[in-house]
């Protein structure tokens, strides 16, 4: 079940139109992202690097730029610690290639998901002691590492925190008092008191905005070829961690986009190769659904340090043959995954009855590091906030993933008493946790959530009542100044109710979409679906009896339905097509 909504976000529209050069339909789509002035529609239409944030707004940045400029000049040996993800693995090469160049002694770890877990612990700031390192600098992690940061202190050790997740807090007399690590400086724009004006930046960008004010500060001569070159890695990050493509991170991943083609890495460029892509045309699609997955698969089943070394690689061979090595992990991964997540869904079943509002699935037996891919395929399914918990090197280990109306890191905060370690922010979190307190922890974010079944049924949000006759290869071709599409930015929904469907047609080598014919107007149009065939097909037989399915593959249907469509243009041998695809549906 779901619930269509029409966005009524009010402006100007024609106003819009003619300031901007754009349809009234594309003024109403870029209102529908909450843009409410003139000026924010420039930005978002044509914003470019000038327009994103000065680095100095973040809170902690002088005190960052002093502590390493220091470091620096007196030889100190420094050590970027980073994360397994795509984040963390972008944010460490960022880092690391730019203070290396700048002349600093640095080198780079990276947590074992297996055997460190996430984050700093006191195995690396011990192993930092005994190798000599005077500063350690974290990115995408740190800060909820007071005890590991205060004893690195005591070690003499300078610390600087560069994050981007929450920080942690406690609660007295009902207000959130933050807990900051205790290092020389701390850089994350979710801290108290940090003016940035676009906090929802990811770990890499965080680690790209302190390259840029230590260039600035020291005057780098190539800071600006520098800076074109990272482009991309910020671009990849910040749509592999799921940020929303407004503001400045929507300028950030468009450029970063245009630098693929110009890119001349190595490493980057042997990734794109093994997965049969062309630099000129990669997308942010591309960049969350094929190469992020690849750089992802070292962290999850092996050990991320084998996606630094492809980035930092300068030989081509060595570079081609670490990417194929990467596409076969990942390759493996989704197979593993797929077998997670049916495993997930017969627990759920086998359970009976009305599903927890918080669902906590304890499955022992699948890879630890799947469990957060896993959370988000039962999220999607169910439309509940889900954990998933396996069995660890030491004890449970565990992700979740959460809907809009659940804030899981407060949730967890709560009942942090279960938890050995937790950290994340409002839509997903990662944990570690004793096995005798799985159930108490399920009991306990159930007792108090605050969901009701109105949160469970997961919204539609339409952008624009359009009939299908009103789509056109012009109206497509000016779709495309809203890319790059993302989480915060999705690719425009419109909606048609009214529709007959004629005729259908199985495609696909398994025979798992469909290209449908629909009559409107006295009219006959042809759209795609890509959805689930098999529930598209049991809810016309619900609706219409059980021959209904097989006369509609026969040509002999006449079905009045309701549709949600996208608008778009397949691309095919040099030729161009209109493509309208359905993604919503319901019979009448």
């Amino acid at each position: 079940m779901e619930k269509w909504m029409v966005a009524a976000k009010k402006a100007d529209f024609d106003d819009w139109s003619k300031r901007f050069g754009i349809s009234p339909v594309l003024a109403r789509i870029i209102r529908n992202r909450d843009i409410t002035e003139p000026s924010e529609v420039k930005k978002f239409l044509s914003g470019t690097l000038a327009d994103c944030y000065s680095p100095w707004l973040l809170k902690g940045m002088e005190e960052a730029v002093g502590v390493i400029g220091k470091g620096m000049e007196r030889g100190m040996k420094i050590r970027v610690i980073g994360d397994y993800d795509v984040d963390g693995i972008c944010s460490s090469y960022i880092l690391t290639r730019s203070l290396r160049e700048m002349g600093a002694e640095v080198d780079t770890a990276i947590p074992h998901r297996i055997l460190d877990g996430y984050g700093l612990n006191d195995t690396l700031i011990e192993q930092a002691h005994r190798d000599g390192i005077g500063l350690i600098v974290t990115c995408d992690n740190g800060i909820a590492a007071q005890a590991q940061i205060a004893l690195a202190r005591k070690w003499g050790m300078q610390v600087v925190v560069t994050d981007h997740h929450e920080v942690p807090f406690v609660e007295q007399d009902g207000q959130k008092i933050q807990q900051l690590p205790p290092a020389e400086a701390v850089i994350d724009p979710r801290q108290e008191g940090c003016g940035y004006p676009w906090p929802g930046i990811c770990g890499a960008v965080v680690a790209y905005k302190l390259v840029q004010a230590l260039g600035e500060r020291r005057a780098y001569r190539e800071l600006e070829s520098l800076l074109e070159a990272l482009l991309p890695f910020a671009a990849m990050a910040t749509v592999c961690d799921v940020m929303e493509l407004k503001d400045e991170n929507r300028i950030l991943v468009r450029e970063g986009l245009k630098r693929f083609a110009l890119c001349e890495n190595p490493g980057l460029q042997a990734l794109l190769e093994v997965n049969g892509l062309d630099p000129a045309t990669v997308s942010a699609y591309h960049l969350g659904f094929v190469l992020g997955p690849c750089l992802n698969a070292t962290g999850r089943l092996d050990t991320a340090r084998r996606a630094l070394q492809l980035l930092e690689s300068r030989d081509r061979v060595e570079a081609v043959t670490a990417a194929r090595e990467l596409k076969e992990l990942n390759d493996s991964r989704k197979n593993m995954t797929f077998q997670g997540v049916e495993q997930a869904i017969r627990q759920l079943e086998d359970a009976g009855g009305e599903p927890d509002p918080v669902m906590v699935l304890y499955l022992p037996e699948i890879h630890e590091s799947l469990a957060g891919i896993i959370a988000g395929r039962i999220k999607e399914r169910y439309h509940h906030p889900v954990f998933v918990l396996t069995r660890g090197e030491e004890g449970i280990k565990g992700s979740g993933r959460s809907i809009e109306a659940y804030h899981m890191y407060e949730a967890m905060t709560r009942v942090k008493q279960y938890f050995t370690r937790f950290g994340g922010h409002k839509m997903a979190a990662g944990l570690s946790m004793r096995e005798e307190d799985v159930e108490p922890l399920r009991r306990a974010l159930n007792a108090d959530c605050g969901l009701s079944r109105e949160d469970f049924i997961p919204l539609v949000h339409i952008d624009v009542p359009m009939p299908i006759d009103y789509a056109s290869m012009e109206l497509a071709r000016e779709l495309q100044k809203l890319e790059p599409y993302g989480t915060g930015n999705p690719r425009p929904l419109f909606a048609q109710k009214g529709l007959r469907l004629i005729s259908g047609r199985r495609m696909g080598a398994k025979q798992n979409f469909a290209r449908f014919t629909v009559e409107t107007e006295g009219r006959f149009r042809e759209l795609l679906f890509f959805g689930d065939l098999e529930k598209f097909c049991a809810c016309l037989e619900e609706k219409h009896g059980a021959d209904s399915a097989r006369r509609l593959f026969y040509g002999e249907g006449s079905y009045e339905m309701g549709i949600t469509y996208q608008l778009g243009i397949n691309r095919y041998r040099g030729r161009e097509e209109l493509q309208l695809t359905i993604q919503n549906f319901y019979f009448v």
